[in-house]
């Protein structure tokens, strides 16, 4: 009678286990799903091609919310001091588009360069990578006179 009565005990107790774990994996479906989602209208690279070294070079990277929540870009930060991005400060509501300007100085750059931009932001993953590239040819030397 004790072993029939564990058994039910067992059952019982792991029917509520699976139930509890299956309703908080539906919970956390639903709520990322709802989360804001950062989506990139175009690239999340611009190649700005062949440039002399000194150029400033600017884009715009266009985005969307897709989520059904606002969404706030805590942060962003570039690979190197020589690009730097210009973000909206205000949330973005749900299906509202915006951009990020990215300006990138080749003074003292020469050769192929690549910058990345990271985009920290209230979304699942928590940041987003964007790309300038291009290449920069060397400013010519002055020459000495004799």
């Amino acid at each position: 009678m004790k072993q029939i009565f564990t058994c039910i005990f067992l059952a019982v107790s792991l029917s509520f286990f699976n139930c509890s774990k299956s309703e908080k994996g539906e919970n956390e479906k639903q709520a990322s799903s709802k989360m804001p989602v950062f989506a990139l209208v175009d690239s999340a690279s611009y190649d700005f091609g062949t440039i002399e070294e000194g150029a400033v070079v600017e884009h715009e990277f266009k985005f969307k919310n897709e989520g059904e929540y606002p969404l706030i870009l805590n942060n962003i930060s570039s690979s190197c001091g020589c690009t730097t991005p210009e973000w909206p400060k205000e949330p973005i509501g749900p299906n509202q588009t915006s951009s990020i300007k990215v300006r990138f100085d080749s003074k003292n750059k020469s050769g192929p360069q690549v910058k990345t931009i990271t985009v920290y932001a209230n979304t699942d993953p928590a940041y987003s990578e964007l790309r300038l590239k291009g290449i920069v040819n060397a400013a010519p030397k002055p020459q000495e006179s004799k």
